[in-house]
């Protein structure tokens, strides 16, 4: 119950905290793709150093799911994370929604992500690209074999807000399957018809990373 709450926590905050930059940030205090990329890519930092000593900070189906496939978790674990990942993305969003609410802000906006000047193919290829680079370190740094413990989260992050300065252009960025779905069924229309790619993309992404992590560079033991 300890990862379970860990994970739903950090999941809450990476939504709440990311969309609300990408909402309000656009419009309101113009911090643009930088601000809007520091604040997910922060947050994961921050998230490492606290929860991550108890469940880790997957904060991410798919990096779960890369654990699981270099048999790192249980798959009892896999199911508790995915679970809490996904009850703490719509607490996120619910909470986004409130604030939206409470300040008057007449948007239909809610950090969902969106196709913008790709197609399906493209914004497929970008978000698997960009999920497999994400979760490749995510693999290495965090390995026992080749990993660096102290500097992990910091490097995560980092390479968290790196890929938002790709992806925020053309999908909004996800590379988390729960981040996406969330937004996307409460806010409806093309972000729910557009949803598939932003879940099965990343989950290729993150298999394809653990596959190289495991055989080509060796990270597990």
């Amino acid at each position: 119950m300890k990862k379970f709450f860990a994970e739903l926590i950090g999941t809450f905050i990476l939504v709440f905290v990311g969309t609300s930059a990408a909402v309000f940030g656009g419009g309101l205090a113009g911090i643009g793709i930088t601000g809007i990329a520091l604040a997910f890519g922060l947050t994961i930092v921050a998230s490492a150093y606290s929860i991550g000593t108890v469940s880790g900070a997957h904060l991410n189906p798919a990096v779960s799911i890369a654990m699981f496939i270099n048999k790192r978790i249980s798959s009892k674990d896999l199911l508790i994370y995915i679970c809490a990942q996904i009850v703490g993305a719509f607490l996120g969003t619910l909470a986004l929604e409130g604030l939206i609410a409470n300040i008057g802000v007449v948007t239909d906006n809610l950090g969902q992500n969106l196709f913008n000047g790709v197609d399906a193919a493209g914004a497929f290829l970008v978000e698997t690209i960009l999920t497999f680079i994400f979760v490749l370190v995510i693999v290495t740094v965090t390995s026992a074999k080749k990993g660096n413990a102290k500097l992990a989260g910091l490097i995560i992050g980092l390479t968290l807000t790196l890929i938002h300065f790709v992806g925020i252009p053309l999908t909004g960025m996800s590379a988390n399957p729960a981040r996406s779905l969330a937004p996307a069924v409460l806010a409806g229309g093309d972000a729910l018809s557009q949803l598939w790619v932003f879940i099965l993309a990343p989950i290729l992404g993150a298999v394809l990373a653990a596959l190289v992590g495991r055989y080509l560079i060796g990270t597990e033991d």
